[in-house]
């Protein structure tokens, strides 16, 4: 199983990767930039290959790029629209240097034009600013309902998928907290829900899942994360999820309210309920480079 959490990118990449071996984790994902801004770290050519040099030393999974929040496509407001533009056109651009690496993103908000043409929007601008010899997949996260978020459902989340110029370059995130705060049962009926997303959307498309408990009742719309045992989801059925034989292989990252230490006790948590061996020895996390 590849397990691991949100990390950041200030000291670079080659520091990402040795705090993500330091905690037992074997992938991990980062913001591309400032979450609540716009601007983003440079890469360095010569940091990204050490860190994928460690990544490939030590058997990490694909790794995931979170998109800052300020990112709205769906906005029909044109400068709204044209810094999306501008900070999807910089992260593809940036992200070429890591291949097999997934580019995660929230659908965006209609903010009262309604969903229909939210979505239109969203993937029309998506597909427009895609570079045509691109290989990043892009992830549509499955998002709790909150205001007038797209994608809190799954038909939403087909819809926009069958818009985009570049089918096998898109695929889902699935975010446990939100499906759950969006109506989801996944606590009584975990079955169903996994083949609602597979008849609505393919199981094949869902390519990551953020492992997040929820301080919410199921249907809150909410979006509140909780440590993982400490919600309203608890550990049993996230440990049902996450090892669910129609989705192995599928890199799960933790987004829960923590710090590295917790991160840390939260990944040995679930790898001792699922009877899981660490993937390496954390006490050798700074070798590999």
């Amino acid at each position: 199983m590849f397990l691991g959490c949100h990390l950041s990118i200030s000291k670079g990449f080659l520091s990402l990767g040795r705090e993500a071996l330091s905690l037992g984790a074997n992938t991990c994902q980062f913001f591309t930039r400032n979450p609540r801004g716009a601007r983003g770290r440079e890469l360095r050519p010569t940091d990204v290959a050490s860190f994928l040099q460690l990544a490939a030393a030590h058997g990490f999974g694909p790794m995931v790029a979170h998109a800052p929040y300020t990112l709205n496509p769906a906005s029909q407001d044109p400068r709204v629209a044209s810094l999306a533009q501008d900070i999807l056109r910089d992260d593809f651009r940036r992200l070429a240097l890591m291949p097999g690496i997934f580019y995660n993103l929230h659908p965006g908000c209609h903010l009262g034009r309604g969903a229909q043409a939210g979505m239109d929007k969203a993937m029309e601008l998506l597909s427009q600013v895609y570079p045509e010899d691109g290989k990043t997949v892009v992830l549509l996260e499955t998002m709790a309902g909150k205001g007038t978020e797209l994608g809190r459902d799954f038909a939403e989340l087909a819809y926009m998928l069958g818009r985009f110029q570049y089918p096998d370059r898109i695929g889902v995130c699935l975010d446990t907290c939100h499906v759950h705060d969006a109506g989801y049962d996944l606590i009584e009926d975990l079955e169903g829900v996994l083949r609602e997303f597979d008849q609505t959307i393919g199981l094949a498309r869902l390519k990551v899942i953020h492992l997040n408990d929820s301080l919410s009742p199921r249907g809150a719309r909410k979006d509140r994360h909780a440590k993982i045992g400490q919600g309203l989801i608890g550990l049993s059925t996230l440990a049902r999820l996450i090892s669910h034989p129609s989705l192995a292989g599928r890199p799960v990252v933790l987004e829960t309210p923590n710090d590295p230490p917790g991160f840390a006790a939260e990944i040995e948590l679930i790898r001792k309920t699922l009877g899981l061996k660490r993937a390496f020895d954390p006490a050798n996390s700074s070798q590999g480079a």
